[in-house]
């Protein structure tokens, strides 16, 4: 019995149920939706306060502002050497494996493409980058835009530190609200079960199992490409620094799962910020890697993206060149990045990306209507592994990674004596 009081065999109980309940009560989907978006909503409502404190007190507290930008710097050009291995890697399998061989093209669910094409028509990649600069720091913050709340924060903590002494008490009484924030969380995640079960009822309840039969070869082909992506290039990069690949999932298995129930990465984002310091990476640069990883890093959904391209194309029975699929790839280079870690935004990216080349009709995104809903969850785990692997690899890049803790709390080795079973710090009992 004491395994039931274990969160992530709670979450895979509440996954297990959740198909069951879609498989047999379709009607129950609504409901399901409703309580899976208040679950997520819960945890959005302390997301931007979350970052805003939590890089505040990393630079404003102890940080080098060479280092700041070193930080940046370091992040952007990883994100953007491993997203584009990403996209290359899921051209070659889609090419290899031609999933969309034999898939005849449909006009179904064509409300849904109408909306998604004005969506991407109203897209303006030009203005992505400016409007990382919010007009109003208190809309940002009611918007709960990542991107403007980070570069708010970076400012506020270089102002806060150029006060000096006279800002410290301001700093501590920052601090303490952290805390209160991630004690709020706390009692969140308790509830984690009930989002993973709501989640799952919701995409079966509402798109059921035939939609598998006919995509069964898309949806296979992109979640073996996932796994192998994070078993052969993100453990590539991790041996090469020295870590554990499998430790380091296991690590962070309960946030995997619920990643898993709720279909966006967004879930976890204030869990694993605390869950890397835990595990002894500097404040300051788990406050900006993750947040910016969070639009800049999404090696899932460039993988869909790719694939989809070349899915939708052998669909319509369309032979893209080799240059051609190189202008996909730089395309994709700048669309995929205003695909932050919600729900749905990689078909509306797709079909932004679509609008651009011009080959591919738009309406041919009715096919993977009713399948996105499924990849979606494959998209976010991989989104949100690449990330927190990210966070590592820059922390011990930048010497911003106490090893002995790692080792202890990540590898449960027992370092100076530690006692490996008891932890000092748990985010979830």
């Amino acid at each position: 019995m004491k395994y039931f009081k274990i969160l992530y065999v709670q979450v895979i109980i509440g996954i297990l149920i959740g198909i069951f309940v879609g498989w047999r009560w379709p009607q129950f989907a609504p409901t399901a939706k409703l309580i899976s978006e208040t679950f997520i909503n819960m945890i959005r409502m302390v997301i931007a306060p979350v970052i805003f404190l939590t890089i505040v007190a990393g630079i404003a507290g102890a940080g080098d502002m060479k280092k700041v930008g070193r930080v940046g710097v370091k992040s952007l050009i990883y994100f953007e050497v491993v997203t584009t291995l990403a996209l290359v890697i899921g051209l070659v399998t889609a090419n290899l494996v031609k999933p969309g061989k034999g898939v005849p093209p449909t006009r179904e669910m064509t409300k849904k493409v109408a909306e998604l094409s004005q969506q991407a028509h109203d897209m303006n990649w030009g203005e992505f980058f400016s409007h990382i600069v919010p007009t109003n720091v208190v809309e940002a913050f009611a918007k709960g835009d990542i991107m403007q709340v980070l570069f708010f924060s970076v400012l506020f903590a270089i102002g806060l530190k150029m006060l000096g002494n006279s800002g410290k008490g301001f700093l501590t009484t920052m601090e303490t609200i952290n805390k209160v924030l991630f004690n709020i969380l706390k009692i969140i995640m308790k509830l984690s079960p009930i989002g993973a079960f709501a989640g799952m009822a919701f995409t079966i309840g509402n798109f059921g199992f035939s939609t598998l039969i006919v995509l069964g070869k898309l949806l296979l082909t992109f979640y073996i490409t996932g796994i192998l992506f994070i078993f052969v290039v993100l453990n590539l990069i991790c041996r090469y620094y020295g870590i554990s690949l499998w430790k380091l999932l296991g690590y962070i298995k309960e946030e995997i799962l619920i990643v898993l129930g709720a279909s966006s990465s967004e879930a976890v984002l204030p869990a694993v910020m605390q869950k890397l310091e835990t595990a002894g990476c500097e404040k300051e640069v788990v406050g900006l890697v993750i947040p910016t990883g969070y639009s800049f890093n999404l090696d899932g959904t460039t993988i869909y993206l790719s694939m989809g391209i070349i899915f939708l194309a052998q669909a319509f029975g369309k032979d893209l060149s080799l240059a051609q699929q190189l202008s996909v790839i730089g395309i994709l280079l700048l669309t995929s990045k205003g695909a932050a870690g919600v729900t749905g935004s990689g078909l509306m990216v797709l079909a932004s990306t679509l609008t651009v080349i011009k080959v591919i009709p738009i309406e041919g995104l009715g096919i993977l209507v009713g399948v996105d809903r499924f990849m979606s969850e494959g998209r976010a785990i991989v989104n949100f592994i690449g990330n927190t692997i990210a966070t590592v690899i820059i922390s011990k890049s930048e010497k911003a990674l106490d090893i002995d803790t790692y080792k202890r709390v990540v590898e449960k080795k027992n370092i100076s004596g530690v006692n490996v079973n008891k932890p000092t710090h748990q985010l979830v009992k």
